[in-house]
């Protein structure tokens, strides 16, 4: 269903893409095919070299939904997230991947969580679509094991991923977004969530909003993934201490044992293959985080640190 132009746009969907026009069309594809009427989807080509290629697929759903396209030049998704925003209309924001595919309830089920809880930030459950590639399988079982461990039975939460996400534009914005000096699709949500809390907000967990997620890994790709979330997290860490913020504690030993029987415990296909590559993305994760504490002069000033303003 479209919007007349004298509508209020309810949601703007902010889509980060990079290099990947096919992934990008199932995304659009899901979300043309959403059951909530009211919103605008607002893609952000993350200086992509198919150019081309990004907007030819744009323009295949503009007949069938609200769509724009914006370009930037590479910066990173925390960066293209705040630059959709900056061009969008919605009351609400909810961001996505490009490879990411939300049901078709998707929207329905965060606008019911506004309904109740409108100052919130919501996340949602995200599943992944490559049952077939154990490395996408156990990349999704460490978020599952994440989102019990740190989010409560009852909803309230810690910690949610930037693909399956939700807020008030105006609380985003008087936030100030995500922290765009993180380069990387690693712990840019995590440190938006962290901010988010400090500034006395709340956030949900709403399990029916589901997303479905197709990024096919390889060894490599697996590697260098939890490698770039260890280099993330120093920066986390970095950041916290130049705002002044304690630095986060050390996870119990428990933590990690916990999280090699998790897969055990779910009963997850090939449960003992998913326990030895948690394992292994623990060891990546741990030599991003080394890798980028021993680099000279990482710290950043304080002038580095944004001024968390979204026009």
């Amino acid at each position: 269903m479209l919007l007349h132009s004298d509508q209020l746009m309810y949601f703007s969907v902010v889509v980060p893409t990079h290099n990947r026009p096919s992934e990008l069309a199932s995304c659009l594809e899901a979300l043309a095919k959403q059951e909530f009427a009211g919103f605008e989807i607002v893609v952000v080509d993350d200086g992509s070299s198919m150019g081309d290629q990004v907007e030819g697929v744009v323009r295949q759903f503009s007949t069938s939904v609200p769509i724009q396209l914006y370009r930037q030049s590479r910066s990173g998704p925390a960066a293209a997230r705040n630059f959709g925003v900056s061009k969008s209309q919605g009351t609400y924001l909810a961001f996505t991947d490009d490879d990411c595919r939300p049901a078709p309830d998707w929207l329905a089920a965060l606008a019911a969580v506004f309904a109740r809880h409108p100052s919130a930030a919501v996340g949602g459950h995200t599943v992944n679509l490559l049952t077939d590639n154990s490395y996408s399988a156990a990349s999704q079982v460490l978020i599952d094991y994440l989102y019990r461990y740190y989010n409560t039975p009852g909803g309230l939460a810690r910690f949610l991923t930037s693909n399956n996400l939700a807020a008030p534009a105006a609380g985003f914005r008087e936030l100030g977004g995500f922290d765009s000096t993180y380069m990387r699709a690693a712990s840019e949500d995590r440190e938006f969530c962290s901010r988010w809390l400090q500034g006395g907000l709340t956030l949900l967990y709403e399990p029916s909003a589901r997303v479905f997620h197709a990024h096919r890994l390889t060894f490599k790709s697996y590697w260098g993934q939890h490698f770039a979330y260890g280099r993330g997290a120093h920066r986390y860490h970095l950041t916290r201490s130049v705002r002044g913020l304690a630095r986060p504690p050390v996870e119990p030993l428990r933590f990690y044992t916990d999280l090699l029987s998790f897969p055990v415990e779910q009963q997850c296909q090939h449960r003992f293959r998913t326990a030895a590559l948690l394992g292994l993305s623990q060891v990546a994760h741990t030599a991003g985080f080394i890798s980028e504490a021993i680099r000279p002069q990482r710290k950043p000033s304080r002038s580095q640190v944004p001024e968390w303003s979204i026009k």
